[in-house]
């Protein structure tokens, strides 16, 4: 075993000694086990572990710091140096990184403990024991962090920092029932401390100090360990409440309270109810008839599913009497409602929808004049296709059409839809226009295939072209075709002679001999 290896398990422990003297308490921590980080703190221990190797990593070597050699030592300049090098990247980005480490906990400096960066310059760094990684999700404890105080306290003589002497008054107050121990303990690991060699008793310092400024960070300073739509740019400050916090909270618990409830029996009925009503038409329960064309390359299958195709197929049919929404999202299944509304003469209410559709979608430069065309035809006094709406609705969609905009026309097409799903939906899938779909739809046999020919078309496919590649082919196209197109011999004189006669003349210089 190497000194190096010798030296992280003296510390190693050390540090579970001093950890199995504190007592914990049950209180919910601030630590890793409430941080769901874990895929980026593996990453960051897979790049620790790298830059400790012996041979490939960053170079360790005693230190000293004024009188004192502090072992295992790195510069900040080596890490910055190491990680620019490895990921191939700036020395901004690799400072960032290292910075991003020394937040993280996996790294502590030796000198300033107040600023978690990298500095690229000879300040000294030590690489964190791995019983202290985060990955290692020890519940960061305020009996803990009492004890860490009041060792601090007694060190100092009770010299501390102002947000040291508010946390130490403030868990003082609330631990005040067991309060003797913690001195207790604080003494004990302050009395151990003093038999260590001083290089020991100085990193172990370091080591636990930059601990705590990773996991109880000081006011104005951002944790690493935050996260979630709850992280504040400062963690440490109290969002203040305000009347409208508390308005916005009565509003959401009423609403709440308001909203009606499912037995959870219902719900899943429903649900198991859905997946058997759609189970024969999802491609990955079920076959694609007549065959899958990603598979066979046979392409009948997208053909006779295609959007404005004559003659549907029976499943096409079939899911239009699932729903109203079905029946609408399929162009064929709109053309067929169509042709059943005009026969009742009530086409001008599809004909509305999709121009709401067409606003709502289309393009924001025409948006104002689809709107003032769809009112004009529909819902103005006279219109030639007037739909028929509540006295309300129109008053809203007239008072919104002042400011026009993609949605203005929601509360009209609600309407309308509402309407046609609850009145037309129901007569139309029992009329005589559905039915004779229904009869003429065709039910396509399935396409069999035998392995060898399945191999021969998997041989046979290539990937489609690069869009690319496409358009260099169309402007090649294009060049050809100019190229070999007859020219008009006065039409290219006409044009020189008029680049002759904008241009200006030439100045000629005569040499005398």
């Amino acid at each position: 075993m190497c000194v190096c290896e010798r030296e992280r398990e003296r510390e190693r422990e050390r540090c579970k000694a001093s950890h199995n003297m504190t007592i914990r308490n049950v209180l919910r921590d601030h630590g890793q086990r409430y941080r769901p980080r874990m895929a980026c703190l593996k990453k960051a221990e897979k790049v620790v572990l790298e830059m400790q190797d012996p041979t490939t990593g960053v170079k360790l070597q005693p230190q000293r710091l004024v009188i004192t050699t502090i072992p295992h030592a790195i510069t900040g300049e080596d890490i910055v140096v190491w990680l620019a090098d490895r990921f191939q990247i700036d020395a901004q980005e690799a400072r960032s990184f290292g910075s991003m480490l020394v937040a993280l906990g996996y790294i502590y400096p030796i000198q300033d403990h107040k600023r978690l960066v990298v500095k690229p310059d000879a300040s000294l760094y030590r690489f964190q024991t791995p019983y202290f990684w985060p990955t290692q999700q020890w519940p960061v404890e305020d009996t803990d962090y009492a004890i860490y105080l009041a060792k601090r306290n007694i060190r100092k003589k009770g010299i501390l920092e102002l947000h040291e002497q508010e946390q130490y008054n403030h868990l003082h107050k609330w631990m005040n029932h067991k309060w003797d121990f913690i001195v207790m303990q604080a003494k004990e690991q302050y009395r151990a401390a003093k038999e260590r060699k001083k290089p020991d008793r100085v990193v172990f310092d370091c080591q636990e100090r930059a601990y705590w400024v990773v996991h109880r960070p000081p006011p104005g300073t951002v944790s690493a360990m935050d996260y979630g739509l709850e992280r504040l740019i400062d963690p440490n400050a109290h969002e203040a409440k305000t009347p409208d916090d508390y308005e916005r909270i009565m509003i959401f618990t009423q609403q709440s309270i308001m909203r009606p409830r499912v037995k959870s029996s219902v719900s899943i009925g429903a649900l198991v109810k859905y997946c058997a009503t759609y189970k024969g038409h999802d491609p990955f329960l079920s076959k694609c008839l007549p065959s899958n064309p990603w598979l066979t390359d046979d392409v009948t299958y997208w053909a006779l599913n295609m959007p404005n195709v004559e003659i549907p197929t029976k499943m096409r049919v079939e899911r239009w009497t699932f729903s109203f929404g079905e029946l609408l999202s399929d162009p064929r299944g709109r053309d067929d409602f169509r042709l059943f509304l005009k026969k009742e003469f009530s086409g001008e209410n599809l004909a509305f929808w999709e121009g709401c559709e067409d606003l709502k979608w289309g393009t924001a430069a025409t948006m104002k004049e689809k709107a003032e065309q769809i009112y004009k035809t529909f819902l103005a006094r006279g219109a030639p296709r007037w739909i028929n709406i509540d006295g309300k609705t129109m008053e809203i969609t007239v008072k919104g059409l002042k400011h026009p905009h993609r949605y203005v026309l929601d509360a009209a097409q609600t309407h309308i839809y509402m309407l046609m799903k609850k009145d037309s939906y129901g007569r139309y899938l029992k009329s005589p226009v559905f039915k004779e779909t229904t009869k003429k739809a065709v039910c396509p046999e399935e396409h069999k295939f035998s392995d060898s020919q399945l191999e021969q078309n998997a041989r046979n496919r290539r990937p489609s072209l690069s869009p690319i590649i496409i358009r260099q082919q169309e402007q090649e196209q294009k060049a050809k075709m100019a190229a070999s197109a007859p020219v008009d011999i006065t039409q290219v004189m006409s044009k020189l002679s008029q680049q002759g006669k904008e241009a200006p003349p030439r100045r000629t210089s005569v040499k005398n001999d």
